[in-house]
């Protein structure tokens, strides 16, 4: 059979043509464009979900396009559903601004297209990878010798700490995991803060604990375990414990007395993890290090590079004091551990057997800001969080229900019906864009202070926001 006039063999390709070329270019305008946009613009989306599924839920087609007219309509279609994330006045959640050198570097990440799990098969990577950990744990003043994984964010960084804890743990008692999985594997009691995030109790459910289990500890008016209610759960754990706790309460921003906590749970042979997404941040800065006093001594850590750090989406650390137990849970090449060098296989420390090199945009924004420039932020916002607490602590009608330690202001009215009007009017406006919560049964305003670009006008700008929404009589009673 001959397959010479085949009309697939006679078809020439190049990797990079003309059409993918004016593509690239294309997206570089269109994104420049947005960043310019930002300051001036709203800080909301102008269109919902519901406003936007006719732009793009037509049949596949049967004949493409030209690869720029592709990135044009695309621009065109999502623009007015793209929410503004990277605006100084976007206090939603805890969003960081994507700051723009990483967001270059995430230009080349996409344009190199390497993956990023194998150092033979991407050389530059794995050393760009294991400098951002070395640099990190440096600044988090954490171990230098931990173990590392550069992974999506905080959720799988605390789905692979637990992971690993959970492996470990069980070894510790003659049963092997890896091999033999859970099914008849010896008891491991879970304690976990009650005013836990959600990512934790996920953690739990998807190393196969299930977060129906885990015994809640009771906590303060601030979301702080209570040290009496861990050592009554202690003292009641049959075999030695996973015991989750946070640096940075989602609503508040408090984390827990890891000084006086992580000792009484290793003298009952447990693992300490702390979920620390943006809070663990906090250690990175000589003045504020002893808010989280002692968390240096814990077994793992979950923390967020897209918060605080303001990486581009999506990147995060899993970390573990034993780098053996991370890299034991999570390898994928056999059952022994490669020694700990000078190059380290990045897939050994992460659930990821591909994947980008999502670390690069991080390496820039360290290398850009250097570790001086990156206390900086994190105080800059904590003293702007005070700043606005102080402004709104002056006015009747609005109460700060947080005690500020971080970047986090929680804010209720006289009532749920007036936050959640008050909410509602601001995020219409969108001039600044605070989000929703839930704190000790009352919905609250929680303004959220991680983007590398805000100001102190950010804050005065949403101090008069919040204060014009309150004063704004209900359309019931206009």
């Amino acid at each position: 059979m001959t397959t010479q006039h085949d009309p697939f063999l006679a078809q020439e390709r190049t990797a990079f043509d003309p059409d993918g070329r004016q593509a690239m270019q294309a997206a570089a305008h269109h994104a420049i464009a947005f960043r310019d946009g930002v300051d001036g613009g709203a800080a909301r989306p102008k269109l919902r979900p519901a406003d936007l599924v006719g732009r793009f839920d037509g049949p596949l087609p049967e004949t493409g396009e030209p690869a720029a007219s592709v990135i044009e309509a695309l621009v065109r279609d999502a623009a007015d559903g793209i929410h503004p994330h990277p605006s100084p006045r976007f206090f939603g959640y805890v969003i960081g601004g994507s700051m723009p050198v990483g967001t270059a570097a995430d230009f080349l990440v996409s344009s190199w297209g390497q993956n990023a799990a194998s150092s033979w098969e991407s050389p530059a990577v794995a050393v760009i990878e294991q400098t951002v950990c070395r640099w990190c744990l440096d600044l988090l003043g954490l171990p230098a010798d931990c173990g590392v994984g550069i992974v999506t964010g905080a959720t799988l960084a605390n789905t692979q700490g637990i992971m690993a804890a959970r492996d470990a743990l069980l070894a510790r008692q003659g049963w092997d995991a890896g091999e033999r999985g859970l099914f008849g594997a010896p008891e491991i009691p879970v304690l976990i803060n009650a005013d836990a995030h959600s990512a934790p109790v996920a953690a739990l459910r998807y190393a196969g604990f299930g977060p129906g289990r885990a015994i809640r500890l009771e906590t303060d008016d601030q979301g702080r375990i209570r040290l009496d209610a861990l050592e009554r759960a202690l003292t009641a754990c049959p075999n030695p414990p996973l015991v989750v706790l946070q640096a940075g309460q989602i609503n508040t921003g408090a984390s827990d007395p890891f000084a006086e906590a992580i000792p009484v749970i290793h003298r009952h042979h447990g693992w300490a993890h702390v979920d620390g997404a943006f809070g663990l941040w906090l250690h990175a800065v000589p003045g504020l290090r002893d808010r989280l006093k002692g968390v240096e001594a814990a077994d793992s850590w979950a923390v967020d590079l897209h918060k605080w750090l303001n990486a581009p989406y999506d990147a995060g650390l899993s970390i573990t004091r034993d780098r053996a137990a991370l890299v034991d849970a999570m390898t994928a090449r056999g059952a022994y551990l490669p020694e700990p060098g000078k190059t380290w296989e990045p897939s050994d420390s992460t659930l990821e057997l591909s994947r980008r090199a999502r670390g690069v945009p991080s390496y820039a924004i360290l290398r850009h800001l250097g570790a001086s420039g990156v206390r900086d932020m994190i105080a800059r916002h904590c003293a702007l969080a005070r700043y606005l607490a102080d402004r709104l602590a002056r006015e009747p009608g609005i109460t700060v229900l947080n005690e500020v330690v971080s970047n986090q202001v929680a804010l209720a009215c006289a009532d749920d019906a007036t936050t959640q009007r008050v909410l509602d009017r601001i995020q219409t406006r969108g001039r600044v864009y605070p989000s929703h919560g839930l704190w000790r049964g009352r919905k609250i305003i929680r303004c959220s202070i991680s983007n590398h670009a805000t100001d102190r006008a950010d804050i005065d700008l949403l101090v008069e926001e919040l204060l014009a929404a309150l004063r704004e009589r209900s359309p019931s009673r206009a």
